[in-house]
Order: structure tokens, then sequence, then C-alpha cells
């Protein structure tokens, strides 16, 4: 990880818990795969297991990591910490939609990086879906030398940041804590191949990257990462001038040498730094919305006693605060979102700066882009089948019965996941099976949710068949039962789709309220009268499609989710 200076506090201005919990979600989100029990994470951060269990208690309540039976998890809501970072800079409104945009023109991935420290970080990634594709995620820190972003904002480091750098590379220098990277070999195999060398052979070659950026006012990567990849990058200025991040168009020798790279890219890529620069100052004045509102921590409190460490939940609402202000927030603001009075929001804060979270400048705090190290990367990439798993499993636990998520393909509903029951007798239906949409519960809360002229289009395009003695089979009735889906907010066939199968669906939205999918329950109809079923079922349901939506809300707030 790139190497900060944190200022020195007094021990009894800092809360102790918000560091010991941000050290804990630190492990969890950097350790090697995605489960880790909690003497592992006790042994990572050295304190002590009864530490690490509160802390687990507190995260485990306020949604940001999740238990599989004795193994911890990264949950969803985690992404919300670093969404407060990126929501505060503006960066994904002003410059997401410009790399996207440049990325369809050139046919090669684009991706935006702020400074961190002596590393760079991605914030965004428009990616090209190629066999040999570009596997970085917002949230990674890549060493800035190793990158063509690094060169450019290197150019402007002062000498106390040169030596930061040379610290790091010498107690590092083969790049081990960077796991986003490819380790260096060995010194002597060259840099240009992501080999290693003498702190102050790398450091040359990296003072003249800088140098040549200045001039140029452009970099490159030629192989610098690994064998084969290349980049050209820009810096984007704000209004003042300072660069604030860096966009690079990233390909392969298969495709360019760095030369004709750079002549193809960079016209283009002036045009969309231009174009990002107007917009970041159009953002830089926009209002920003509440922070995601959390469990009330006095509550969680009483009901958990000791276990729940509230001065940690506090500081994390801190921390998230940041999403609702637009650059620096001042204390009295950051009291007032969070509910806080100003001495607990403030000391709060004061930790969040010692452990280089946040800066203080004299127009308020600043919160930095080291809060994407909490998992934002291994969050930001869950699917949409990852992120509803987990509550298909809760929901069959609670219901007895199998449920699954769908979306909308064509004419059908496409099964994306699925978590069947331990009946005897359940509904055997795969991932991957595609069913008449017509005739299904998540077909109708999923027609019912579109536009009103898409409606209509769809169901104009339709040939409903009877395929039981109840399915609804008429262009008439068949418009008027999705008009009704949509008006009661579920789905419900009675044995339309074949005979003796019940199904209960709810819709699934995005951040933007957007139905991106649908989740149900299907049952056998024997089980009992369909009002029955319906009563008992549809709290359970609606309260799936919640925590679903919830959670694809956070890690698709700057992040498009992937189905599967």
């Amino acid at each position: 990880m790139a190497q900060r200076t944190e200022p020195d506090e007094p021990p009894e201005e800092l809360v102790g818990p918000l560091g010991r919990g941000l050290a804990v979600l630190r492990a969890v989100a950097a350790g090697p795969g995605n489960r880790h029990r909690p003497g592992d994470l006790a042994r990572a951060t050295g304190l002590a297991r009864s530490t690490v269990d509160r802390v687990a208690t507190t995260l485990l309540r306020l949604g940001y990591v999740r238990a599989e039976e004795r193994d911890l998890l990264l949950a969803p809501r985690a992404a919300e910490l670093g969404n407060a970072y990126l929501s505060s800079t503006g960066l994904p409104e002003a410059v997401g939609p410009h790399a996207v945009a440049l990325a369809d023109e050139l046919d090669e991935s684009v991706s935006v990086a702020v400074p961190d420290g002596d590393g760079v970080r991605f914030v965004a990634q428009a990616a090209r879906r190629r066999a040999m594709a570009i596997s970085f995620r917002a949230g990674d820190v890549l060493p800035a030398e190793r990158c063509a972003p690094g060169a450019l904002f290197a150019a402007d480091w002062s000498d106390a940041e040169w030596e930061a750098w040379r610290t790091r590379h010498g107690e590092d220098p083969l790049d081990s804590a960077f796991p986003a990277v490819p380790p260096r070999t060995p010194p002597g195999t060259g840099e240009g191949e992501g080999g290693g060398g003498s702190t102050d052979a790398v450091e040359a070659g990296f003072r003249a990257r800088a140098h040549r950026s200045r001039t140029d006012g452009w970099a490159a990567d030629d192989q610098l990462i690994e064998a084969g990849l290349i980049a050209v990058a820009l810096p984007v200025h704000d209004e003042a001038g300072a660069v604030v991040c860096a966009v690079s168009v990233v390909s392969h020798t298969s495709r360019h040498d760095i030369d004709s790279l750079a002549a193809v890219a960079l016209p283009p890529l002036r045009a969309a730094v231009a174009a990002m620069e107007g917009a970041l100052a159009a953002v830089s004045t926009a209002e920003r919305g509440e922070p995601p509102a959390g469990p009330g921590t006095a509550e969680l409190k009483e009901e958990l006693g000791a276990g729940f460490l509230q001065s940690l939940a506090r500081g994390l609402d801190v921390l998230c605060a940041f999403g609702a202000v637009r650059g620096p927030a001042r204390l009295s603001e950051l009291a007032r979102l969070t509910g806080l009075p100003r001495a607990t929001a403030r000391r709060a804060l004061i930790t969040l700066r010692h452990l280089g979270y946040v800066r203080e400048d004299e127009d308020g705090f600043r919160v930095l882009p080291r809060v994407l190290e909490l998992g934002h990367a291994r969050v930001s990439g869950l699917t949409l089948v990852e992120i509803a798993t987990p509550h298909l499993a809760e929901l069959v636990v609670r219901v007895h019965e199998s449920a699954s998520v769908a979306v909308l393909d064509g004419e059908d509903i496409r099964y994306v996941a699925r978590v069947a029951s331990s009946r005897i007798m359940h509904i055997d239906i795969r991932v991957g099976t595609r069913l008449p949409a017509y005739a299904t519960s998540m077909g109708r809360v999923l027609l019912g949710a579109l536009p009103e002229e898409e409606r209509a289009a769809a169901l104009a395009g339709l040939r409903p068949e009877a395929l039981t003695p109840r399915t609804v089979a008429t262009p008439e009735a068949l418009a008027e039962a999705v008009a009704e889906t949509a008006r009661r907010g579920y789905g419900w066939v009675e044995q339309e789709l074949e005979e003796g199968l019940r199904s209960l669906a709810a819709p699934v939205t995005d951040g933007r309220g957007r139905v991106v999918a649908a989740v149900n329950v299907a049952l056998h109809a024997g089980r009992g009268p369909a009002e029955e079923s319906l009563a008992e079922l549809l709290p359970h349901l609606l309260g799936a499609a919640a925590a679903i939506s919830a959670d694809l809300a956070a890690v698709s707030r700057w992040s498009p989710v992937r189905v599967s």
C-alpha cells in the first residue's frame, strides 16, 4: 500500500474502537480470498481475539460484513464507504460518461485514476470485454512508478514526496504490498517488463518519465505493469489548474505499439479530457443528497449491549456523511448530517485524519482515496448473482420453499440465481432456464415495471398460449394482469405455467429505483389455500427483495453491476 505521513495525535483524542474496527475491515478486504476466520483476523491485525469478536459483531449488525458459518466476508454495504469518497469528488459524474464514450470510440479500455500518496488508485474503468481483458477495479492501487498516471502525478511531487516514495520502494522493491499488479522479478530483469532494480535505478527511470510528462503533457506506460500491456494518459485539471485525476487509454502490444497507440488515442483523448474538465466544473457546485441511512446506533447499542461498539458505528457514519457533501465538509455540517454532537464528530474526524482517511484543510475536511481500500475494489465487482444469492439462501431458510432471481430476456424470463429448498418434492428449475414471461410471476413483475410505451409494445408482441386451464391467454386479460401486478407491487401466478405450481414474485431495484430483476418463491399449490400462502410468504419475500435492492444500490452507485 502507498505510504502516507500520518499526524501524531494525543492518544486521548483518538477513538480507539474506530481505529480497531477499521483495521479489522481493512484486513477482511486485503486478505487472500474473501473468507476470514476471526482468529486469522486477530493474527493479521495484532488485536486480541475478544476485540475482533466485538468488532465483528458490530460490523455484522451494521451490514459491512456478513457471516457464512464461521467465516466473515465483506458485504455489499461496504461499498458505501468508497462511495462517500467518490460522491464527494464528483469524478464519476463528470468523468465517467466521457470515459465510456471514449472507450466506445476507440474500442479500447479507458481507466480513471487519482493520486494516493505514492500510489495511483483507480476510481473508474470502462473495459472492453476481450479474451485479454484489463482486470483492474475501482479501488485498486498501483505503484506510481509502474503506470502512466503515476508519471503525471509525480511531475508535481515535492522533495518530501519523492523521499516517501524512495522509502517505500526500498522497503518493498518487489511491490508485494500491491496485490493488483504482478510482483516485480528480482533486480536485473529490466524495469520495462515489470522487473526489479535498485531503488536508484528505478528512481532515475521514474524521474525521467515524470519530467517527460511535464514537458509533453502526457505520459506513457510501455509494459511497466506487465509484458504486453501499454497505455497513454492525460491529466484532468480542476478550475484552479490542479491535477485531480488522470485518464488512460489502455491497449495491448498485439494491437499497438506505444507510438501507434499515442497517434490513434491522444487526439480523441484530449477532446474527452476537455469535456471532462468542463463537466467537473459544472458538478463541483451541484448539491448532494443525504448520506445512506444506517440503523440507529443508540437502538443497536441497547439491543446488543457491550457487544456493540457504538463509537465504531458513529465513526463509520461520519465517513459515509462525506458522500452528501461536494468537496470539503465543515465539522458542523458533518455533525448535522449524522445527528451527532460536534464533539463526537470531531473525535471521529481526528481519528480518521490520523489513519489517513481524511485531510483537514482551511476550508474543511476532505475524505481521501485511501477509503477505497476498505473493500471497495472487492465489492464493486460483485455481480447481481453474488449479491442476491445470500439473501435467497436466507429466504429459503425462513419459508422452506425454493427461491430464485430472474431478468427479462426478450419475451422470456431467464433465471440467473436460485437456491432450492430441501423438500423431497421441490420445483426443479436451474440457472439459465427460460420461461415465457406472460405466464410467470417474475415475468409479470418485470413487464409491469416497463415504461408505459415499452410495456404496450412488449405485450403487443406476445402470443400467449393456454399452458394450463388457468393460464391468462388473451391479450386483453394479460394486459390487465400485468397492470394489476404493477399496481399492487408484487406478482402472483396460480397454476398458469404448470398445474400445481404456485409462484409469488417481487421487484428488485437498483439505486435509481429502476426494476432490474425479480425475486420469487415457488411452491406446490397443495401446500395450502392460496390466501394462506400469500399471507405467509409475502412479508418474507418483500423483505428479501428490499435487502437485495439495498445491496444492489450500494454496489451499483458508481460501478455497473453485471448479471453474472
